[in-house]
């Protein structure tokens, strides 16, 4: 009958003086609720605290649940009072918080040394990352090789499927981007030309640049953002479903059936792409010259063959060849590094982005150094 009424009486604290020693007695239902509700009593208790000689009696208690036992634990320093008085029942709940260690400070390092742990943690993951390329590009070759002995195994309709996703679904970005570029490029050299009366070499300058390099370059980027980011999703997105696990207990490669289709379908429509985005860059800088140079169409169709050597449309497709083939490896290679989590689906596909417009840009660089006298009028 006492605990019932104990159980559910508010919580209260008596103080009682005994022969020098305070006891401190702790009488009713002391649940997380009723102690969270009552400011006045924690302060109590935190002052009562301070003195450690004081005798805490709660056998009174006819309800506790951990929360409370928490928060006589923390105003008791974290440590049992010497002198107390508690149910069998109710000991479990402090003995939890005293068998707890306490957290290990962990040692600071320093700026220099954390920098440095950095740097080799990036180092290595860029070498492993390297050397996986290394391999996905060998095994590429390996399904080449079978492919030439084998050819009823090549997969026409993933590549095909492939070339009209990356291909043809990109035409309307990449030619009014391109469209847009030979604008501002015809509208900010013929500024510059009009100061030297030089207007006749805006044929030239927009030739050399969009065909040898703004119109391969702008439609890889495209199709990085564009198409390899999806070839990235689309393969973290079987990761995540299981489908690569239940290609490979059917015995179904996964270089064959998903690398080499994306690697050939891409390599074969950068070109193609690169030509479009050429041909509505030239446009908007046709239409940039006969408004502010007065250059006519005509005029700019019969000099600009003649200014701009045949070898530069190759080294333009070329190019983007190689950037085709750098964009699906890399989309592969991030694809199936992701790991089975949305988390990691975001992650990568973001760093897959990121590295194949930074290889394409390193791609072009390197072209530019090695067919630098190459190609020029």
């Amino acid at each position: 009958m006492t605990n019932s009424l104990t159980s559910s009486t508010p919580p209260t604290v008596e103080v009682i003086e005994q022969q020098g020693q305070r006891r401190i007695k702790l009488v009713g239902c002391w649940d997380l609720r009723n102690v969270a509700a009552a400011e006045k009593l924690r302060q109590k208790i935190k002052s009562y605290a301070t003195d450690k000689n004081s005798h805490w009696d709660l056998y009174s208690i006819g309800k506790l649940d951990s929360s409370t036992a928490l928060v006589l634990w923390q105003a008791w320093g974290e440590k049992m009072p010497s002198s107390l008085s508690i149910r069998p029942q109710h000991q479990p709940l402090f003995e939890r918080w005293q068998n707890q260690k306490p957290p290990t400070p962990q040692a600071k390092h320093t700026t220099l040394s954390a920098l440095l742990n950095h740097s080799y943690e990036q180092l290595h993951d860029v070498g492993e990352q390297l050397l996986h390329g290394v391999v996905l590009l060998g095994q590429l070759m390996l399904d080449f090789i079978y492919l030439l002995h084998s050819p009823k195994a090549i997969p026409w309709a993933e590549i095909s499927n492939t070339i009209y996703d990356s291909g043809v679904k990109a035409l309307g970005i990449t030619a009014l981007v391109g469209f847009l570029i030979g604008i501002v490029l015809s509208y900010l050299s013929a500024l510059q030309l009009k100061m030297f009366g030089a207007e006749i070499y805006i044929i030239d300058i927009l030739g050399i640049s969009i065909i040898r390099e703004l119109g391969p370059l702008l439609a890889a980027i495209l199709v990085a953002g564009r198409s390899g980011s999806a070839m990235t999703a689309q393969i973290g997105i079987m990761r995540v479903t299981e489908e690569l696990d239940a290609l490979s207990a059917m015995g179904i490669s996964h270089s064959l059936r998903l690398i080499l289709p994306k690697v050939t379908a891409l390599t074969l429509a950068m070109p193609l792409l690169s030509v479009w985005t050429n041909a509505a860059a030239l446009l908007g800088g046709m239409l940039s010259a006969k408004h502010s140079l007065d250059i006519g169409f005509q005029q700019f169709f019969l000099k600009l063959p003649d200014t701009i050597p045949l070898v530069n449309v190759f080294i333009g497709l070329g190019k983007s060849a190689v950037f085709g083939l750098i964009i699906a490896l890399v989309a592969c290679h991030f694809g199936f590094r992701i790991k089975p989590n949305t988390e990691s689906l975001g992650a990568e596909t973001t760093n897959s982005v990121v590295a194949a417009i930074t290889g394409v840009i390193m791609a072009d660089a390197m072209f530019a150094i090695l067919f630098m006298g190459v190609g020029m009028p």
